[in-house]
């Protein structure tokens, strides 16, 4: 068998396609064989691929923007989608479950505190939805606690009215009776071109690249229709710490948002919602070409 590495930023439900193509019944049913392991100091993503030692690693178009509009070469290029929607979710405090039935006003996020992420993208897709919902966001104080860890830690210690973060800790913090999830980004926001699959340009037009990504799509697939439980038990293992019940929440609402439901392609159309909502956020300057960030899917 042929052998890839690959290499997540972290693991989610939210990234569950990618997940599950690490099981077993699809790579090996291609002839392939992976390892992977997580960013850390040292081992970052554009460093593993120039040196030959990541082959495939779980990105986000957007953070090609910036290099690119600053002239520095990125060492990879974007060649299947595997979010078309932002995963994060707000949930409140306990005293908010019994709003929790009907539909969120976002407006009650007015004066209030979030402890939320402020990574470049799921910030930029936070305050685009602010503003679709009539929001004003300079009557929100968001804390930035640092990374996911930070942010459960200062959330479970009682930091914020709110807290923005990606599934499925929200629905844990639901199971754990620390108040619901009350709202989902990527309802508000719509389709974009979010996480992605990247690699080296040549890595692309292999053989190995067609099949790992025949294999991923096969994933993708049955990760948007398969019965969330039978998913959820497939992934469980790289998500220790979460309850059954949360994980099967958090997977079957990215399947009812739809955010595995289509192709794996990046196509234009989504690269331009995405590009919409940097430029909002006042992010790029310009608006950096698709064939410039974007490869087609090998299907050879």
């Amino acid at each position: 068998m042929e052998k890839l590495h690959i290499r997540f930023l972290r693991y989610s439900a939210f990234y569950t396609p990618l997940l599950l193509t690490m099981t077993p019944g699809y790579l090996d049913a291609e002839g392939l064989e992976a390892t992977f392991d997580v960013v850390a100091p040292g081992r970052t993503i554009p460093d593993g691929i120039r040196d030959g030692s990541v082959q495939v690693a779980q990105s986000a178009v957007a953070v090609s923007f910036a290099p690119y509009l600053a002239g520095a070469p990125m060492p990879f290029v974007h060649f299947a989608l595997l979010n078309d929607r932002d995963g994060f979710f707000l949930a409140g405090r306990a005293s908010t479950r019994a709003a929790a039935a009907a539909p969120f006003d976002w407006r009650a996020l007015e004066d209030r505190a979030i402890v939320a992420d402020h990574f470049f993208q799921p910030m930029a897709m936070l305050r685009r939805a602010l503003h679709l919902r009539g929001v004003d966001a300079a009557r929100i104080r968001m804390i930035d606690a640092g990374d996911p860890a930070a942010i459960e830690r200062a959330w479970r210690a009682g930091g914020g009215d709110f807290v923005h973060m990606q599934g499925p800790q929200p629905q844990q913090f639901e199971q754990d009776g620390l108040g619901p999830v009350v709202a989902s980004v990527g309802e508000v926001v719509g389709p974009v071109a979010f996480s992605s699959l990247c690699a080296a340009p040549a890595w692309v037009g292999t053989p190995a690249a067609a099949a790992f990504t025949r294999a991923f799509r096969r994933a993708r697939s049955d990760a948007y229709s398969r019965p969330a439980e039978q998913t959820a038990e497939a992934v469980a293992g790289f998500l220790p710490g979460i309850d059954p019940p949360a994980l099967v929440r958090a997977i079957a609402t990215y399947q009812a948002l739809g955010c595995w439901a289509g192709g794996i392609d990046i196509t234009p159309a989504l690269y331009e919602a995405t590009l919409d909502v940097f430029e909002f956020s006042g992010d790029i300057a310009s608006r950096p070409p698709f064939t410039e960030i974007i490869a087609p899917p090998p299907w050879i």
